[in-house]
């Protein structure tokens, strides 16, 4: 689902409602959480930019959502996202449960914040 891709919106729009509107909530999030950020598609998944450089990717596949990459954090923080880890640098949210939207943005917030130091 993810090939000839012209946009975030085009992306989106290619599955079922259920899905479309979990991926529209983490898009508006992100974009809550930083105002300034810009998107793509990368990899052929929709991506947040901030200075024209990738931040954060999220996605959607059969089961799942998928949030990239997993930002090194404290303590608290590793220990938040260790339910949701699949694979390396991977956040999965299956579908038939709710988003655990205090830690996207937890983790959202902790990648941007790594952006603007680099």
């Amino acid at each position: 689902m993810t090939g000839g891709i012209a946009g975030v919106d085009e992306y989106i729009e290619r599955f079922p409602t259920e899905v479309r509107d979990r991926l529209e909530e983490v898009r508006s999030l992100i974009g809550l959480i930083a105002p300034d950020t810009g998107e793509t598609i990368s990899y052929g998944i929709p991506t947040v930019t901030l200075d024209h450089r990738h931040v954060v990717y999220f996605a959607a596949w059969k089961s799942h959502m998928s949030l990239y990459p997993v930002p090194p954090g404290d303590e608290e923080l590793d220990e938040a996202m260790a339910p949701y880890l699949a694979g390396k640098g991977t956040l999965r949210f299956a579908h038939d449960q709710p988003l655990p939207i205090g830690l996207i943005e937890k983790v959202v917030r902790r990648l941007v914040e790594r952006r603007l130091e680099a």
